[in-house]
């Protein structure tokens, strides 16, 4: 078997599992990483699919770590909390 045919089976594999990782993280996980998620339709639901076995690694980490989701930073922000200088 050659290098490409490895890197195809190597490809397959990523995408497996992350259509694996999908299902769950579409079910249960997104509203845990992402409360606003808790909202999400089924529709919202099936169109991060995609975009979650492309990351899946990315977001199981974030799952797995339970922290709280990453407050925006931008300068309408700032000026509003009074941090502008």
């Amino acid at each position: 078997m050659g290098f490409a045919n490895w890197l195809v089976a190597l490809a397959g594999l990523y995408v497996l599992v992350g259509l694996l990782f999908a299902i769950g993280f579409v079910l249960a996980g997104v509203s845990r990483v992402d409360p606003v998620a808790r909202e999400g339709t089924w529709g919202f639901r099936m169109i991060i699919v995609p975009g979650v076995v492309a990351v899946w690694p990315l977001l199981a980490a974030r799952w797995m770590s339970g922290r709280p989701p990453a407050a925006e930073r931008n300068a309408h922000r700032d000026r509003a909390r009074g941090d502008d200088p």
